[in-house]
């Protein structure tokens, strides 16, 4: 067997199988194809696509590629929730304690944030002494004891994706369908859930751009779980408009404590009291959607779901007063303002425009390298549709410098458009194990 046969057999479209698979990705965790051999393959399959049985195939080896972790040591039903990444998506923060309020265990994995999109453990980073890397024996433990811990990913969990994802991002071959909901797939059924909710956005400030691309990923990503006998529902949300008011880690940990407190904008909470409904119904602690969405809004009522960040927080190492006090967060010395510059109503608060301003202010990464601000980041002051008056406060930019700031207002100013506005939903529907679709 020859990688070159392979990448030839590729790219004139025809199906590889497994073993031809196998060959082409253990050869390159182990160092013995090449970068250059790969960069080929991905290329081919970014033009010619894969079939389901390819795309779970690549799934199943990659998963094989590293360590697996073993959840067993605790007791219940553990659901996992992933999101394909957005700008001011602080929705595992509130969704891990509220479902964890309800009995579920959370034991959550989550990445870091790269370009325009933040991640989790940069935002639980923010929050003073708190410890994002755990033994997996204290990560077990603490699940054990109060049901919730989100820690950053071990170092040898699926090797292959952490290659082949690096070369994708330079070769161009980063939005190939098959090759996302292998990365994903590979790394949430290594994490060891038994069950797994998926948050597919779509909108300028995800990596799907259309409605029918990210049904077609959430399709892939779903098939792969049943495949692999791991009951998975994929919903697919609104990523046009910034989720929330706050973009930034520090900023983003604040809105979070906001909503789990009984505050905080109304479109973060329901799409919140969604994906958590979806965790719980999958875990059996509801009997539907509805009545899963009424359980978990109790818990923001009495403050559960705030004492059990809370409780994660301090078990962490964490200075758990955060959740009364969120002053002793990080913030930015430098604030720029953007004003309408007319009055009317906004049709639009570009998500991606928004993601990199917070990016030029400090709050996201270029480069994996690279070190980010903690307290870097933009507070919104206007959501799509609402009408202003010239001069009213649309944002504001928080930064370490004047550079910074000023160099990112200039790209938010970029993100408003005045006009006829129409309302769409924050979530276009649902893709299920059991070939259920329902479409808003």
């Amino acid at each position: 067997m020859r990688a070159y046969d392979i990448i030839a057999k590729k790219r004139d479209g025809l199906v590889l199988n497994e073993s031809e698979l196998k060959y082409l990705i253990d050869g390159y965790v182990q160092g013995v194809i090449p970068d250059y051999q790969i960069s080929a393959f991905t290329m081919a399959v970014f033009f010619q696509g894969m079939t389901n049985d390819e795309t779970a195939s690549l799934t199943k080896i990659m998963l094989e590629s590293g360590d697996k972790v073993d959840l067993s040591g605790i007791p219940g039903v553990k659901v996992d929730k992933h999101s394909t990444g957005g700008v001011g998506d602080k929705l595992s923060l509130i969704v891990g304690p509220l479902v964890a309020a309800a009995g579920i265990p959370v034991a959550k994995m989550s990445g870091r944030g790269l370009g325009h999109t933040g991640g989790t453990i940069d935002k639980l980073s923010s929050i003073p002494g708190f410890q994002v890397q755990l033994s997996t024996d204290r990560f077990i433990k603490q699940v054990r004891e109060i049901g919730l811990a989100i820690v950053g990913q071990t170092g040898n969990l699926v090797p292959a994706d952490k290659k082949l994802y690096a070369l994708r991002d330079v070769t161009a071959t980063v939005e190939s369908l098959p090759l996302i909901a292998s990365s994903i797939m590979s790394k949430k059924l290594a994490s060891g859930a038994e069950k797994i909710v998926l948050d597919v956005k779509v909108g300028s400030g995800a990596f799907m751009k259309s409605k029918d691309d990210a049904f077609q990923l959430a399709r892939a990503m779903v098939r792969i779980g049943q495949d692999m006998n791991r009951e998975t529902v994929a919903v697919i949300s609104n990523m046009d408009e910034p989720l929330g008011n706050m973009v930034g880690n520090a900023l983003e940990v604040e809105e979070a404590i906001e909503v789990l407190s009984g505050r905080g904008p109304e479109d973060l909470r329901n799409i919140s009291l969604e994906l958590g409904a979806w965790m719980i119904t999958l875990a059996g602690a509801a009997f539907g959607i509805d009545e899963a969405k009424e359980k978990l809004a109790s818990f923001i009522d009495d403050k559960s779901g705030l004492n059990k960040l809370a409780a994660m927080i301090r078990a962490q190492g964490g200075d758990d007063h955060v959740v009364s006090d969120t002053s002793i967060l990080p913030q930015g010395k430098y604030v720029s303002r953007v004003y309408a510059p007319q009055s009317g109503v906004l049709s639009e608060v570009n998500a991606h425009q928004v993601g990199l301003a917070a990016m030029t202010a400090g709050a996201g990464r270029s480069t994996k390298e690279d070190n980010i601000d903690m307290g870097a980041g933009i507070k919104l002051a206007a959501k799509m549709g609402q009408k202003v008056k010239k001069g009213e406060l649309l944002a504001e930019v928080y930064a370490e410098s004047t550079e910074k700031a000023q160099a990112a207002l200039n790209i938010l100013e970029q993100a408003y458009a005045f006009g006829e506005y129409k309302e769409q939903p924050m979530i276009f529907g649902t893709v299920t194990s059991r070939d259920n679709e329902s479409s808003a």
